[in-house]
């Protein structure tokens, strides 16, 4: 609540133009708050108050705004200033900048930066996007295996302010091939002539530069890990990815994941700033799909029309038995994408998914084809055959979507496609159908139709 309070005197301030106490009141929050109040304005207060701020601490909230109102300050400074932020930026900040940009705005803010920063940042362009060396900076702390603990405590001083981290500190040889790793508390914990060689591990955990940002991101959480080394073919260290890097490709991931699940297409930008066209683009093609697939379950209800017309009371109980079906499979389904994402599960893993998930089938399928059983038994008196016949269909049916469930989005990881696209959308459409066909087929057998 104060923080909402802080941010409603902040806008006072802004729309008043008190630039003086606004340059004031933001200078004691965080950068990313800062950044979060400014798109919060018009464009073109933001860019005023912004232009207020002091100069270190506007290269910090400039890496935190998103991308159009970077745009807007881009196109409102001089080169000077540009080339300015260009160097305070980290790397990594300043390679997520440019890929977010027009062609035109990257010429310009490249052709402001220095020579060096530029062929840096061309080089980490060159990267697969999504990979590790997109996602990596090159302000890491590096030591020799031949330095004292003091003498690397000095180096640390002496260049840990351009550095993104410094509580890890990366051993490597004169040709930069990766030896150890040693933390600062390590070193300081550690008698100052001991050798970096005789307190480091030698056992490091790496990832190369092509490797998939999600799977470098996984590995930081479970070691726990502040920063990650990336190395290339011949094992040199390259860069590092730091923790606030990975969480941001967890948080991208699960969102891109729920969408899939939730038949959207994956979009980048925030909901409320994505247009309404863009809105109905990302949903309606998974729309259409499932439209197309659900008149199979049409053409399944009107082959069994004369079923229907001896025995009317069937048609009262297909919606609970297709929407059991689906929110069992959904379960199933939920359950295995989450372990293929965290990599809990893999694909060797589909024998022990079917075994596991055939007898917690049976367990709940058993529970619900009684419960339904004695249910019917007593609001439909006379009728124990169909009773009967909606039992053995729950049970069956519950058997069917949890083994679909499990095995779908291992199928699809296996055929290189996201398991979130079984989700309950299409886990439900696949089943409503086989579970209409389950139930007629045992109508036929037991009911005089």
């Amino acid at each position: 609540m104060e923080r909402k309070m802080d941010m409603e005197k902040l806008r006072l301030l802004a729309d008043s133009r008190q630039l003086r106490e606004l340059r004031e009141a933001l200078s004691n929050l965080p950068a990313v708050d800062v950044a979060q109040f400014l798109g919060e304005l018009k464009p073109e207060t933001a860019l005023l108050v912004y232009r207020t701020l002091p100069k270190e601490q506007a290269s910090e909230v400039f890496s935190e705004l998103d991308s159009d109102l970077q745009q807007v300050i881009i196109g409102s400074i001089t080169d000077a200033e540009l080339g300015e932020i260009m160097e305070d930026l980290y790397v990594d900040d300043a390679v997520d900048l440019l890929e977010e940009l027009p062609a035109n705005v990257v010429k310009r803010v490249l052709r402001s930066a220095r020579p060096e920063t530029r062929a840096l940042i061309n080089q980490f362009l060159q990267y697969p996007e999504n990979s590790a060396g997109s996602l990596m900076t090159a302000e890491f702390t590096d030591l020799r295996a031949e330095m004292t603990v003091m003498q690397a405590i000095e180096h640390i001083r002496r260049t840990g302010e351009d550095r993104e981290t410094i509580y890890t500190c990366y051993v490597i040889d004169s040709v930069r091939r990766l030896e150890g790793v040693v933390t600062v508390k390590d070193l300081l914990l550690a008698p100052d002539g001991m050798l970096v060689r005789d307190l480091m591990n030698r056992d490091v955990i790496s990832v190369s530069t092509r490797e998939d940002q999600e799977v470098a991101a996984r590995l930081m959480n479970k070691y726990d890990y502040l920063s990650l080394p990336v190395v290339d073919d011949e094992n040199r260290l390259v860069g590092i990815i730091t923790v606030d890097d990975a969480m941001d490709v967890m948080q991208e991931e699960a969102t891109e994941d729920i969408e899939v699940m939730g038949a959207l297409h994956p979009s980048e930008r925030p909901y409320l700033k994505t247009g309404v066209f863009a809105l109905a683009k990302n949903r309606i093609g998974w729309l259409l799909v499932l439209m197309i697939s659900g008149m199979l379950t049409g053409g399944i209800l009107g082959k069994y029309e004369a079923a229907f017309a001896s025995m009317p009371l069937l048609v009262t109980f297909i919606p609970m038995l297709t929407d059991t079906g689906g929110n069992a499979g959904s379960q199933s389904s939920t359950l295995i994408i989450r372990g293929l994402a965290v990599g809990e599960i893999t694909g060797q893993d589909l024998p022990a998914v079917v075994w596991k998930e055939l007898r917690v089938a049976v367990l709940v399928g058993v529970i619900l084809s009684a419960v339904n059983f004695l249910r019917l038994i007593i609001t439909y008196p006379g009728n124990e055959m169909v009773a009967l016949t909606v039992a053995l269909t729950m049970f069956f049916t519950v058997l069917m979507a949890k083994t679909i469930g499990g095995v779908l989005p291992l199928a699809a990881r296996a055929l290189h496609a996201d398991p979130a696209i079984m989700a309950s959308p299409l886990i439900t459409t696949i089943v409503d159908a086989l579970s209409l066909v389950i139930y007629f087929s045992i109508a036929q057998r037991l009911l005089p139709i």
